[in-house]
């Protein structure tokens, strides 16, 4: 496994969570949305547009020189201003980015773990997310306990109960 920590995102963080929405975007190799692309899309922009407002928590994963690799967050959604995995008001969505040269290598799912436990203690019974069809990350998420709730347009919404 390499070497990697993590810590709770801070509102400094806000550039470098959007470097990870830009990140999720382009998971399917070759792919190569540039970033103003991703971050006018008015769902990726809803992610990290304000950050961090009071509910949004996240964690960042970083290397041994303190280089982040990573992270995951969650921000809760209006049922008038949904994003993709939106289930319920109340229900917090997580998104998750890695730098390629990290994954496969624990990043995410230790990110996924430390936050689905940063939920759990700040009360939620679930969290969601969505994941478009294909996406190799699909297996860390069923591995993790979330199961497809909803399936449209080329995405897969999904939710975990964290009681």
């Amino acid at each position: 496994m390499a070497d990697f920590a993590i810590r709770p995102a801070l509102p400094a963080d806000g550039a470098f969570l959007a470097d990870m929405v830009v990140e999720a975007a382009n998971w399917r190799a070759g792919s190569t949305r540039p970033r103003p692309t991703v971050l006018a899309d008015p769902v990726y922009r809803g992610h990290i547009a304000g950050w961090q407002r009071p509910a949004d928590r996240g964690v960042v994963a970083f290397d041994g020189d303190g280089r982040p690799v990573g992270a995951a967050w969650y921000r809760l959604f209006a049922f008038d201003a949904p994003a993709r995995g939106f289930v319920a008001t109340g229900v917090p969505e997580l998104i998750i980015g890695v730098l390629p040269l990290w994954r496969a290598q624990g990043v995410g799912r230790a990110l996924m773990r430390s936050l689905t436990d940063v939920a759990r203690a700040a009360g939620f019974a679930r969290i969601a997310l969505s994941v478009e069809h294909g996406n190799f990350a699909h297996q860390l998420y069923r591995s993790e306990g979330f199961i497809v709730v909803a399936s449209a347009d080329g995405r897969d919404t999904m939710v975990r109960l964290l009681a």
